[in-house]
């Protein structure tokens, strides 16, 4: 009876078998011709984003919805591969692409407990999925997965199955590909990678979130450990890499959009015009912009506006907290919550947000996003220490649950704060245009306005040359004596009366002496002399619309409007001699395969650009700002001991402007300081005193290795020896116009062309 009851049982089972293979047998039958053809893997186009380099091969910038950079299979690193296998399928290189019991196991498992189970998804499977399917764990899914694979393996060698894999698979911050993923955590190259850090990528498929390094650090070192283990286990790494692996300390990348070079603004005027020319294609079709961007240049750059603009806010005093958190998140001091208030604050670079726990006149304790808790004292109390005092007003002072800014200096931490004042800086060769470095503003993340190209300022005396440039091709010389007397100037029955800016009056002065001292009322005079009309005009040889320089007796103080980057292209004239050469940024642009699709034919001084000034205009304008230099209103420059620098300061009405405009032969640098919403800098405030050092700081560190290019005198230019109160000079002339004295009325006070009183900017220096 029970020998009957075996066999029963057997044939039944044996049919049950029969008939489920044949069933399994019918649904591949069935599906495998329905499955999706291999185009995607075969003609794998991953979505590239766009990636924007320096002249020198600096990444500077990446736009798109997935960070992504592809890298073949031959140039990645083999530990990065052997992490992968340890930690994902270590029988890849054997097995057909399916994992039959785990797989078996999996479906079982759904069917018995109702509960999606992962099974053993090898990353054959795991490319199919990525590819082709949902991450829905159902039977149906993984057995499309399956037959998938299996068609996967019958179609692509291991190495090109892996590539894919490589290249494809999602690592959690945006980032999409090992090679990605190594810049977004550690901002590192792929090949750069430690054994340690290999395996903390290679940890991240199975659930890039749970085991995000940024997010949870805890989980991802778990996991991370536990690939190393297996890399041990499988003779991956030897006993003496194993240990030094597990005690590695990593360092993970603060901010997963940091890049080697601040160059922020310069990567998004790359985005926008990219997007003008490609519309969403600029995102995914991989293409590579290099930009005429020096990265040296552009972290000196960096570095030397963000210093003066520091130096500037330093001087103007604390001004308090910049909020307060909640005293209850502040009473319970757990991480986590203290960390999501701060999660709200943007960084701004080295200026980090912190809450302050406590507080009184010789110490400051506070906390950063993390869980470090820093302690500030002496001289890092210094500059906020007014707003430790009890006598402030609770909104002013520095107390339990403020919001401060800190960063770390050689002594300690030490209280800063966001400064309200913006600045702007560029650097562009006047031989060809390329700009060499741009920085739009203090604070990217916090203003993305970009003062370089949008900001339309008065220039103040930064424009005087142009108007000086104009009279010279009147007959004025550098030599020529103006009255520097009070000049009032009667429109519409009221009055006009510029002064200068010390407020004082010193008679008969030469034309050099006037432009190195920028004195307001010679400039008046000369504009007056050679007419506002023909002063505008010549402007245009400059590059400059004359729709933003009326033709009003105010031209000549610089009341019109400029952005720095017009100032750079104007001033290019005079330090190449004569050449419009138009300003560019992008060198090129490429495809993701490095073809170039376009590139850049600039206008170079001497051969293709045009010739707009007369060389000894230009010979003796670079003469004279070189004088504001050596003795005049830039004096701060001499500290860099060079001949061959020229340029002219620019301060405009009540100090809303601080300005330097100036170059050598082969740079040219613009400098600027001023509110957005304008107000005055400060009565004590000047192109001097803020806006050259800043200049200052940059070009010393620009012309550091660049030998002297002094401009040589021109035929059609003479020179001779005149008496000055200063002694002997020589001075030059236009050969045609020798004569210090032209007949133009330099010493009058035409009432004609001056612009209506409401028009009048008055006091520009």
């Amino acid at each position: 009876m029970a020998k009957k009851l075996i066999i029963s049982l057997f044939i039944v089972f044996f049919g049950i078998t029969i008939i489920g293979i044949s069933l399994a047998a019918l649904a591949v039958i069935v599906t495998y011709p329905k499955l999706p053809p291999l185009n995607a893997l075969t003609d794998y186009k991953p979505k590239i984003p766009l990636r924007i380099f320096s002249e020198d091969k600096v990444l500077i910038g990446e736009f798109g919805e997935e960070r992504r950079a592809f890298v073949p299979i031959n140039q990645v690193p083999p530990m990065m591969i052997n992490a992968l296998l340890a930690a994902e399928d270590e029988r890849f290189y054997q097995h057909g692409g399916i994992d039959y019991l785990g797989v078996l196991r999996a479906i079982v498992g759904n069917v018995i407990s109702g509960h999606s189970q992962s099974g053993a998804s090898t990353i054959t499977m795991q490319v199919a999925k990525n590819f082709y399917l949902s991450n829905e764990k159902t039977y149906t899914r993984k057995f499309n997965e399956a037959l998938l694979a299996f068609k996967i393996e019958h179609n692509l060698s291991k190495d090109q199955i892996l590539e894919l894999y490589i290249n494809q698979i999602y690592l959690g911050q945006r980032a999409y590909g090992f090679s990605s993923a190594a810049q977004t955590y550690f901002g590192k190259n792929l090949k750069d990678l430690s054994i340690a850090e290999f395996a903390m990528l290679a940890g991240l498929p199975k659930a890039p979130s749970a085991y995000n390094p940024i997010v949870n650090p805890k989980r991802a070192t778990l996991r991370q450990m536990y690939v190393l283990r297996r890399m041990a286990e499988l003779n991956f790494i030897d006993a003496a890499q194993y240990k030094a692996a597990q005690t590695e300390q990593l360092v993970f990348s603060r901010n997963s959009q940091q890049f080697p070079v601040h160059a922020e603004y310069v990567a998004e005027m790359v985005r926008q015009m990219m997007f003008k020319k490609y519309q969403e294609a600029t995102y995914t079709q991989g293409f590579q912009v290099f930009t005429t961007i020096n990265s040296q240049a552009q972290n000196e750059a960096y570095s030397a506006l963000r210093s003066g603009i520091l130096d500037y806010d330093n001087r103007h005093g604390y001004r308090g907290p910049e909020g307060f958190i909640d005293a209850a998140l502040l009473a319970n001091q757990v991480d986590e919550q203290l960390d999501e208030a701060l999660s709200n604050i943007k960084e701004a670079d080295d200026l980090r947000p912190a809450i302050v726990l406590s507080s009184n006149n010789k110490e400051v304790r506070a906390y950063l996003q993390g869980g470090e808790q820093i302690t500030i004292q002496g001289d890092g109390l210094r500059f906020a220490r007014s707003a430790l005092s009890d006598k402030n007003t609770p909104a002013n002072r520095i107390r339990p649950g403020a919001i401060i800014r800190v960063n770390a200096t050689e002594k300690g931490w030490a209280i800063k704060q966001l400064p309200e004042v913006e600045g702007a800086i560029v650097a562009m060769d006047p031989q060809n245009g390329a700009i060499r470095a741009l920085v739009g503003g203090f604070d990217f993340n916090h203003n993305n306005f970009n003062h370089v190209t949008q900001a339309w300022r008065q220039p103040g005396s930064s424009f005087k040359p142009f108007v000086y440039s104009a009279s010279l091709e009147r007959g004025v010389t550098p030599a020529t004596m103006i009255n520097d007397a009070p000049l009032v100037i009667e429109v519409g029955g009221q009055r006009w009366e510029p002064k200068n800016y010390d407020g004082r009056f010193r008679g008969m002065t030469s034309v050099r002496k006037a432009l190195t001292l920028s004195t307001n009322l010679v400039s008046v005079r000369i504009l007056q002399a050679i007419g506002t009309d023909y002063a505008q005009q010549h402007l245009t040889r400059f590059g400059f619309d004359p729709k933003q320089h009326p033709a009003y007796l105010t031209m000549a103080l610089g009341a019109g409007s400029v952005t720095p980057l017009q100032l750079a292209e104007g001033y290019s004239v005079f330090a190449n001699t004569g050449y419009r050469v138009r300003s560019f940024f992008i060198d090129r642009i490429e495809d993701a395969r490095g073809k170039v699709l376009a590139q850049t034919q600039p206008e170079v001084a001497g051969k293709n650009a045009p010739r707009t000034l007369d060389t000894r205009n230009a010979f003796i304008m670079n003469s004279m700002m070189g004088d504001v230099i050596k003795m005049g209103t830039a004096t701060k420059a001499k500290v860099l001991g060079r001949s061959d620098l020229a340029g002219k300061t620019g301060t405009t009405n009540d100090a809303y402007d601080a300005w330097f405009a100036g170059y050598q032969a082969n740079l040219v640098t613009i400098t600027w300081i001023g509110f957005d919403q304008p107000k005055s800098l400060g009565a004590r405030e000047t192109g001097g005193g803020a806006a050259l050092p800043i200049w200052v700081n940059f070009m010393g560190k620009a012309l550091k290795d660049i030998p002297e290019s002094p401009w040589v005198m021109p035929d059609g230019v003479t020179s001779r020896t005149t008496e000055t109160e200063r002694g002997p000079i020589t001075e030059y002339f236009y050969q045609e116009f020798q004569s210090t004295n032209p007949q133009l009325g330099l010493s009058g006070g035409s009432e004609t062309e001056a612009a209506p009183i409401d028009e009048i900017k008055e006091q520009l220096f």
